[in-house]
């Protein structure tokens, strides 16, 4: 509440966008250290690199490409839209009255589900991480919808802002390795992003390939990858970094993700059992289990690492 106070006492007095955006960073931060606080470590990789590092980054370069003018009347007003926003808020709100009140000790994910996932995971996936064998195995069909959603979010600012306009006037360039003149004189900067980045690297693959038994997993892994690429493209030169990971990589592993985590499925389906049951991808049913959150959580980590990534090269293409 305090660090939501001080938010409103910049909003106020500042009126500096800026310095609102650099407060939610923090407080993003400090939700992060709440959740290691609380177990919750999985959700605080998360909030650490996507909350209080990309989302920050990409609010930063929004206000970057924004005038303080507002544009003239725009004729095309349409209040149908409004009306449809309402309509689908007031559903929203109206499906939240049937939850339990929180903390409610008396409802049934305290009785049922949790017990269930507890005492059961383990036996069923072979996996002492029980968030990853419930995210993975018992939510298998809610996680693919996950990760539609961010391909489906990708494509969107592709579709949207990727294309450069015809006639646009282009801004100089630097070449590839050229370092502006802000650069050049932060050489604290410079040395200690090429000290972290191949760390951040490294345990992004950590993460990955360790979430099935400790904190992490795909999402965990594919935010931390991205902004190791982010914080050198900040660093150092859009162009520089865009050599290195080029736009069809990126691209391509938007699609090559989701459809990893679909052939998992169909496969499943295709050995006799149902869609994403992994128990029939091998002799023993917890390896199958194993294998198969094993391979769609490779792919959740493909996926969100090339959506952060084309995401953000995106916006760093555009002009003011």
């Amino acid at each position: 509440m305090g660090i939501m106070a001080v938010i409103g006492i910049a909003v106020a007095r500042l009126h500096n966008l800026f310095a609102v955006v650099m407060l939610t960073g923090i407080f993003s931060l400090t939700a992060a250290v709440l959740y290691v606080v609380l177990d919750a470590v999985d959700v605080a990789f998360t909030e650490a690199a996507v909350g209080a590092g990309i989302s920050t980054v990409l609010m930063l370069g929004t206000l970057a490409l924004t005038t303080s003018e507002e544009k003239p009347h725009y004729p095309g007003r349409h209040p149908w839209a409004l009306v449809l926003v309402l309509l689908c808020g007031a559903a929203l709100i109206y499906g939240t009255l049937d939850m339990p009140p929180y903390g409610d000790p008396t409802s049934a994910i305290h009785h049922h589900v949790a017990p269930y996932y507890l005492s059961k995971s383990a036996g069923h996936t072979g996996l002492p991480n029980v968030v990853t064998s419930i995210l993975a195995s018992y939510r298998g069909y809610d996680t693919l919808g996950e990760v539609f959603v961010v391909f489906t979010a990708a494509a969107g600012v592709l579709l949207i802002i990727g294309r450069a306009k015809i006639g646009r006037r282009r801004t100089r360039r630097m070449a590839p390795g050229e370092l502006s003149t802000s650069m050049r004189q932060n050489v604290i900067l410079r040395v200690v992003s090429k000290l972290l980045i191949p760390f951040i690297l490294l345990f992004a693959f950590y993460v990955q390939w360790h979430g099935d038994f400790g904190p992490g997993g795909g999402f965990q892994a594919g935010v931390i990858f991205a902004a190791g690429f982010i914080l050198y493209a900040l660093i150092f030169d859009i162009d520089t970094a865009r050599t290195m990971i080029p736009p069809h990589i990126t691209r391509f592993g938007l699609a090559a993700g989701v459809l990893l985590y679909t052939l998992v499925g169909v496969a499943s389906m295709l050995k006799g059992g149902t869609f994403l049951d992994y128990s029939v991808l091998a002799g023993d049913p917890v390896k199958g289990q194993h294998l198969g959150i094993l391979l769609i959580e490779f792919g959740v980590g493909i996926t969100v690492a090339a959506a952060m990534i084309s995401i953000f090269f995106t916006y760093a293409r555009q002009e003011r």
